[in-house]
């Protein structure tokens, strides 16, 4: 059954939804709820793994892709890690059916909650552990808690410019920000299962003219606006991003407009969705469409000539001046 009530402004919309079964009612009395985080090939799951600990019950992970993502993501606060083996030449999405056995059979028919970063392998894992579940799935979720006689879930509707609240009663697939992997205080063992992939196997890979990132696994990011004047300036930028150890992300207009950077470093509504330990945000207004794409990060510096821009609503520190005086300056502080 399904009972949704709806209400909205503006500003922000609200939603409450419960999702009833028979076989999937828990009682509100529970002292935790267990999760399984999805990993596709990248261990970029920091934020996962602490909203999974949230919940108070045991965390548990399936990892496909080469050992070293799955000993790092071991080492990230876990108490179990299930590993496929070392893919080869085998893509992310061949294990979709394999990675839904295994959380099926661990799951069974008690209530749990499945994470899976935004990246688009980790999507289809979740995906078909979702459709195994019988899963409620919400996408761009920024928290979750107990509330009820389930779990209270908020997370970005219309492109991140609204929050929805939903309440869900039964098994739930939640789609995060990846994040960085913290060290945690001891590393579990990694279990080797034996999987039948999919008959899907990588032909070619090309290479794109720009150098790519994972801005979604950078614990610190430095983002550049069009307060930037030329092409050649953004050599400013990145020495400051190696003072700082960071990787260099952008506004939209800086990647699609002017392309001095790759797409894949444009950040916002419609691009990469970050959440570092450290955002420097140069040269940028602050708009709604950006910002969006920075949530989730946990401390943000804004530099700007204008005191009035929108960015400093959002900014832990706010420097204003020019740019170009600045950032050097700042440069040779962290060095």
């Amino acid at each position: 059954m399904l009972r949704l009530r709806l209400s909205s402004s503006s500003a922000r919309c609200v939603a409450r939804v419960c999702c009833e079964g028979p076989s999937r009612e828990r009682e509100a009395t529970m002292s935790g709820v267990n999760a399984w985080v999805v990993v596709g090939g990248d261990a970029a799951v920091g934020s996962l793994i602490e909203t999974a600990r949230s919940l108070g019950g045991q965390v548990g992970a399936v990892v496909v892709g080469p050992r070293v993502v799955a000993e790092t993501v071991a080492a990230g606060g876990v108490d179990r890690v299930v590993w496929f083996g070392e893919p080869g030449g085998v893509p992310v999405e061949a294990y979709a059916t394999a990675v839904a056995d295994v959380v099926a059979d661990v799951v069974g028919d008690g209530c749990v909650v499945v994470l899976g970063a935004s990246r688009p392998g980790d999507r289809v894992l979740l995906g078909a552990v979702a459709a195994r579940l019988v899963a409620a799935v919400l996408t761009e979720a920024s928290s979750v808690s107990a509330g009820g006689d389930g779990l209270v879930v908020t997370h970005a509707v219309s492109g991140g410019i609204a929050e929805e609240s939903v309440a869900v009663v039964g098994a739930l697939a939640l789609v995060l920000d990846g994040g960085p992997v913290p060290a945690g205080g001891g590393a579990v063992a990694v279990e080797e299962v034996a999987a039948s992939p999919l008959a899907m196997t990588v032909l070619e890979t090309s290479v794109s003219a720009f150098e790519r990132v994972d801005l979604g696994g950078a614990a610190r990011v430095v983002g550049v606006g069009r307060g930037l004047k030329a092409r050649g300036d953004l050599a400013m930028i990145e020495a400051l991003a190696g003072a700082c150890r960071a990787e260099v992300g952008c506004s939209r207009p800086v990647a699609e407009g002017l392309d001095w950077l790759g797409r894949d470093r444009y950040i916002g509504v419609s691009g990469q969705h970050i959440a570092p330990e450290l955002y420097f945000a140069i040269g940028i207004s602050g708009q709604l469409q950006h910002m969006v794409g920075v949530r989730g990060a946990k401390t943000i510096v804004a530099i700007n000539s204008d005191p009035n821009a929108l960015v400093f609503k959002d900014a832990d520190y706010c420097l204003v001046g020019d740019l170009y005086q600045i950032v050097p300056a700042l440069t040779e502080v962290l060095r």
